[in-house]
C-alpha cells in the first residue's frame, strides 16, 4: 500500500480549511483516510495550523510520502517547537596583573 500524508479539503466555498491526513495514495482527496494528524487554516493571518509531529515522523519512518505543503508545515512546526538556547553571559574582562615597576626606568 502506497501511503501519503497530504491535505484533505474541508470548509465551504471561499473558506478553505484542511485536515492533514495519512491516506492510501490511490484514494481520492475526499475519500477515506487512515489517520488524522492535524489541521491547517490558510485564511488565518500566519496560516494557523496544528500538527502531531510525532505521528508524522512515525508514518514517514514507515515509508509514507509527505506532500510539499505538509513538508513545509513540518519544517515550520520544528522551528516553532525548537527552543532557543539562552545566549551565554558575556565573560568578565580578564584583569591583567601589573608587573612590578623595574628600577631601571
Amino acid at each position: 500500500m502506497a501511503v501519503k500524508i497530504r491535505l484533505r479539503r474541508m470548509g465551504s466555498n471561499r473558506k478553505p480549511f484542511y485536515r492533514i491526513v495519512v491516506t492510501d495514495s490511490r484514494r481520492p482527496m475526499q475519500g477515506r483516510f487512515i489517520e488524522n494528524v492535524g489541521w491547517y487554516d490558510p485564511k488565518k493571518k500566519h496560516g494557523d495550523y496544528e500538527l502531531d509531529v510525532e505521528r508524522v515522523k512515525y508514518w514517514a519512518d514507515k515509508g509514507a510520502v509527505l506532500s510539499d505543503t505538509v513538508r513545509t508545515l513540518l519544517k515550520r512546526a520544528g522551528k516553532k517547537t525548537e527552543k532557543k538556547a539562552p545566549a551565554p553571559a558575556p565573560a568578565a574582562p580578564a584583569v591583567a596583573e601589573e608587573e612590578p615597576a623595574s628600577a631601571d626606568a
